[in-house]
């Protein structure tokens, strides 16, 4: 299995990010693949840009040195009722829209109801395409529900490689990640596999996530993003 669109990724616009966009855009034609999304963080992030970068994306070209550009965002799911931090008529512009929940932005409960219940709200909107990294212990999920719920709505779940990297500050991410996939599995739920790219040297990393997803015996068919052509048969127009 190959990973020949990454769909998650951070340039120094983000505020803790490092590389520019053009090295991003480099960095995935340098490892042959077909496209590469630009996931912005959204305003509520600290540090990150503001609104005006994400309504000034029509200045960017969508073909860069032979590689597809996807000028996106990855919003902050803020509470229960699945709230975040752009406005629709926005997200309706952006090429493609992740959905994540981060400890400096939520302000919703933190026991598994909740939690679930923001997913399952923001997975309403039909803007957003795929609910980034929803792994991590400290924020705990229903996942039959989760998936369940995904499959519902069209919704993309990620299996996010920096969450597996034994530097995150996630929890519990190895084992929640494999529920979700046998889950995805039995209900035949897609996702995608994430680098979460914050410097040029990730781009298109998938040395954590990929033999996960090989000791779980998870179907090609159902990984959005093996080709370009695939991932826009998964995602809204």
């Amino acid at each position: 299995m190959k990973i020949t669109v990454e769909t998650h990724s951070h340039t120094l616009a983000s505020g803790h990010a490092y590389s520019t966009l053009k090295e991003m855009i480099m960095a995935a034609k340098e490892k042959g693949l077909e496209a590469i999304a630009i996931t912005e963080h959204t305003p509520d992030m600290p540090g990150t840009c503001s609104i005006y970068y994400f309504q000034n994306y029509k200045v960017i070209p969508r073909e860069q040195y032979g590689i597809k550009v996807m000028m996106g965002a990855e919003l902050n799911i803020m509470d229960e009722a699945g709230k975040v931090d752009l406005k629709d008529d926005l997200l309706a512009e952006l090429d493609l829209v992740v959905a994540s929940v981060h400890t400096p932005c939520y302000k919703g409960g933190l026991d598994k109801d909740a939690v679930t219940e923001s997913y399952l709200n923001t997975m309403k909107n039909p803007h957003i395409d795929i609910i980034g990294h929803p792994d991590d212990g400290r924020f705990p999920i229903d996942y039959e529900t989760l998936v369940k719920g995904a499959k519902d709505t069209e919704t993309l779940l990620e299996v996010n490689n920096s969450s597996l990297s034994p530097v995150t500050v996630r929890q519990g991410c190895r084992e929640n990640i494999i529920e979700m996939l046998t889950l995805c599995k039995r209900y035949q739920a897609p996702i995608v596999l994430g680098s979460d790219a914050h410097i040029e040297f990730d781009v298109g990393n998938t040395c954590y996530s990929l033999p996960v997803l090989e000791a779980c015996e998870f179907p090609e068919e159902l990984v959005a993003n093996t080709s370009l052509e695939k991932l826009k048969s998964f995602i809204r127009d």
